[in-house]
Parts: C-alpha cells; sequence; structure tokens
C-alpha cells in the first residue's frame, strides 16, 4: 500500500463518498500507517474537508477493526487445510460471515476500558486485549 494507491481507493472511492452522505457530523480514523500519514493523503483529506480523529502514535490496538483482523487471521490460520492461494479466497469471505454480531458489539464496548488503559500509558502500547 502507497499513499497514491490509499488515497485513489480508499479515500476517494470510499471515505469521499460516507463524507459525503453524513455530512458535517463524519469524523474519519484511521492510524498512523506512513501510507495513511502521506502529503498526498493530507491534501486530499484537507481538500474534501474531512475530519480526522487525533490518533496516539503508538496505540493502533485503539481501533476495534485491528482486533476484527486479528480474529480473522487467527479463524484463517487455524482452517485444515490452511488456504494458500488467490482462489481459496472464499475462505476469507466464509470466516469474515462466521464473525458473530455480539463479537464485533464486545470489542465496541471495550473502547472505553481501551481508552483508559492508552491514557495510563501515557499514548503507549498497552496490554490490554479485549475479549471477542
Amino acid at each position: 500500500m502507497t499513499g497514491h494507491i490509499y488515497r485513489d481507493v480508499i479515500l476517494e472511492q470510499h471515505v469521499r463518498l460516507f463524507r459525503g452522505a453524513l455530512g458535517a457530523e463524519f469524523l474519519f480514523m484511521d492510524d498512523n500507517a506512513r501510507p495513511h500519514r502521506a502529503n498526498i493523503v493530507d491534501e486530499c483529506l484537507q481538500s474534501e474537508d474531512i475530519t480526522c480523529m487525533d490518533w496516539p502514535a503508538h496505540s493502533p490496538d485503539l481501533n476495534p477493526i485491528e482486533h476484527v483482523w486479528d480474529m480473522l487471521g487467527r479463524r484463517i490460520a487455524a482452517r485444515q487445510p490452511l488456504p494458500t492461494c488467490l482462489p481459496e479466497k472464499r475462505a476469507l469471505r466464509d470466516e469474515w460471515c462466521n464473525i458473530l454480531e455480539d463479537q464485533i458489539d464486545n470489542l465496541i464496548l471495550s473502547m472505553p476500558k481501551s481508552c483508559k488503559a492508552c491514557i495510563a500509558s501515557s499514548g503507549r502500547h498497552t496490554s490490554y486485549e479485549p475479549s471477542y
């Protein structure tokens, strides 16, 4: 992923449309991955008047989607046989569909504890792990 791809594929094709649909209340959240902080990305966000959430430099664990990706990765790794090629991407889609809404709700409900742990660690990585 590069800043150009992130801008062209994610921001232009998805985020900009959501911003337009939700209006001024829209608050965008990403993390501090290098492509997300590229100058062309900042320029795009400013030109589209997209407000970004401040994000501590060492705290990607605050974003619940990171835990969803972890959950998905563990599910794929537990498959027998392990998917090894692109045609087997169906396994990824199947596992995504098998994630229960309650599991996502639990991740969202764990946000206050995650934030408290982050504050206690002065914005650094925490050992707090939400339960799925």
